[in-house]
């Protein structure tokens, strides 16, 4: 114990809040400080999703124009989503559909799925041996349809900024269901900016459209923000435990993420550099978000059988120094 503090509020923790305006009112939220520099605030409303990242004093991520949004406003109709797409750090997609809207098997499937407007069934958190530790769970469930679990740690050292995401997936069910997670992992200023440096150690690229074609060579080159950009999507092909980073020399920070291509054989770019849509997507999964329908057609559409459990690993690392 450290005998100059009353209590551990002084200097780490997790506190409680609820949000009080516009479209956010009524909004729980858990505000994350590790006392060495990073805080984040955890969205329990929106499905335990990562919602701001603020690393000493500089913004990490991404905040859209509608801000926060409370899931009593989403919106499932085609690409309702985008109206309360806070983006933020981190926005999970799924978990049984993610991207382009379609219908698949007969099923109306709506943007990137369902799981980040759903609220956490419950949640509690913890310090123990030297760790910031949150727990959560949320049920992406229907009657006669699938019936998935996820429930989700995050656990903060206090020695290191470091944040490590474990997903634990599981189909409580009694038939097989599609499942199709994408970690839509949102780069934003000061952070992101045409000085930032992005490193993804890809085998080859493929652009998602035509469109995007015409950026292939510099998909890794950031720019200033454009009127009238138009997105463009590259697919990475990776391997191993790599690591994805950003880092910008203005500010001297990034953030690197690592994760297991085992787990999550997929990676997206989403590369938006629009005047006040300016973002850049880090994006595992498994699955590319093409839409439900595409990933069956090409045979590489993910299923979970009744009892099975599924779990995801990735680490957040925030830093001061380049990566080498």
């Amino acid at each position: 114990m450290n005998k100059y503090i009353g209590n551990e509020l002084q200097l780490w923790g997790v506190e409680e809040a609820i949000l009080v305006s516009g479209k956010a009112n009524g909004m729980r939220i858990l505000n994350v400080r590790n006392g060495k520099g990073l805080e984040f605030t955890v969205s329990l409303d929106r499905g335990a999703d990562i919602s701001r990242v603020i690393f000493k004093g500089d913004n990490m991520g991404y905040f859209a124009p509608c801000g926060y949004v409370s899931s009593k406003y989403y919106d499932s109709t085609g690409d309702g989503f985008l109206k309360s797409f806070t983006a933020g750090f981190l926005t999970t997609c799924g978990l049984t559909a993610v991207g382009t809207p379609c219908v698949d098997n007969g099923e109306t499937l709506p943007l990137h799925g369902t799981i980040s407007n759903t609220p956490c069934d419950n949640f509690r958190y913890w310090t123990e041996d030297g760790k910031i530790h949150i727990k959560t769970r949320v049920q992406d469930a229907a009657l006669f349809s699938h019936k998935l679990v996820m429930e989700r740690e995050y656990i903060c050292p206090l020695d290191s900024n470091s944040i490590y995401l474990i997903d634990e997936i599981t189909n409580i069910g009694s038939v097989e269901s599609p499942l199709q997670v994408l970690y839509h992992c949102n780069m934003g200023y000061p952070l992101l900016s045409e000085n930032a440096v992005v490193t993804i150690p890809s085998d080859g690229v493929t652009p998602r459209n035509k469109h995007a074609i015409e950026g292939l060579e510099h998909c890794l080159q950031m720019e200033k923000p454009q009127r009238g950009y138009q997105e463009k999507c590259y697919y990475h092909k990776i391997h191993g435990i790599p690591r994805i980073s950003i880092f910008n020399s203005n500010i001297g920070k990034g953030v690197s993420l690592f994760y297991d291509t085992k787990e999550l054989p997929y990676f997206t770019e989403w590369k938006m550099m629009g005047e006040y849509e300016y973002v850049l997507g880090l994006e595992p999964g498994n699955c590319l978000p093409d839409g439900r329908d595409v990933m069956r057609k090409q045979k590489i559409l993910e299923f979970l059988k009744p009892d099975e459990t599924k779990i995801h690993h990735i680490k957040f690392e925030f830093m001061e120094e380049a990566p080498c």
